[in-house]
């Protein structure tokens, strides 16, 4: 039986008119019979340090005080070797001229999705992606990113990708961690500063990868791997 894999997405400032020039793609994926035992690392590692199992874990609410809990979860990232993370940062998202490429914004979007998942997904594999719902149009938007990337990947029989899923990030340890590696490899491409508690997750992520999360990564990197897209003179 072919390896079956979950991948776990998140995205930021996604919007066409939020006036963020920069986009964030995130997934983090492993092996599907390794997600129950990572989940339970995760809640464990909650509680340890005393938050609630169900505490939601989100970029957004770094502070200085939970610095500890948030450089563990980090540690716990690159010590599991199932774990594996993604980022795709689009730049100058203000600038696109979508009329001149004969698209629209949410086809850029679901160009851009492909991208971040193109390196992860792979012939003789199986792998089921759950997308973190974001607005009331989520249904028909991963309807159409499941038929780009299977057409794109010759799946016309579905065998490779199978659903695409929406989820509540609140009850999805996993896409929680990717929010979080999503968040720390954005703010760091803003060039944004002023959180200790935030700086002290970007300064772990290079300590572990040894790489500036503000540069492309080899495209064949595993454990943490980031794209940063520019558009062309054309496209802006």
């Amino acid at each position: 039986m072919s390896p079956s894999f979950n991948i776990y997405c998140d995205e930021s400032s996604h919007l066409e008119h939020d006036q963020v020039d920069l986009m964030g793609l995130g997934a983090v994926w492993c092996r599907a019979d390794r997600v129950a035992y990572l989940s339970w690392k995760i809640r464990n590692l909650k509680r340890a340090h005393g938050f609630p199992s169900s505490f939601e874990i989100k970029w957004t609410k770094v502070s200085p005080a939970g610095t500890d809990f948030y450089v563990d979860l980090v540690r716990l990232f690159f010590s599991e070797t199932s774990l594996h993370f993604r980022a795709l940062v689009a730049h100058r998202k203000n600038e696109l001229v979508h009329g001149a490429f004969d698209q629209t914004h949410d086809e850029w979007y679901y160009k851009m999705y492909f991208y971040l998942l193109r390196e992860i997904i792979r012939p003789n594999h199986h792998f089921r992606v759950f997308v973190d719902q974001k607005d009331t149009r989520s249904s028909s938007k991963v309807r159409e990113l499941r038929n780009v990337l299977c057409n794109s990947n010759l799946d016309f029989q579905r065998q490779i990708l199978g659903e695409i899923q929406i989820v509540q990030s609140k009850q999805v340890q996993l896409v929680q961690l990717a929010d979080l590696l999503l968040g720390a490899v954005c703010y760091s491409s803003r060039g944004l500063h002023g959180n200790a508690g935030k700086q002290s997750i970007i300064d772990e992520m290079k300590l572990h990868s040894g790489y500036k999360l503000t540069l492309t990564t080899l495209a064949q990197e595993q454990k943490l791997n980031i794209f940063h897209w520019t558009p062309q003179v054309s496209e802006r």
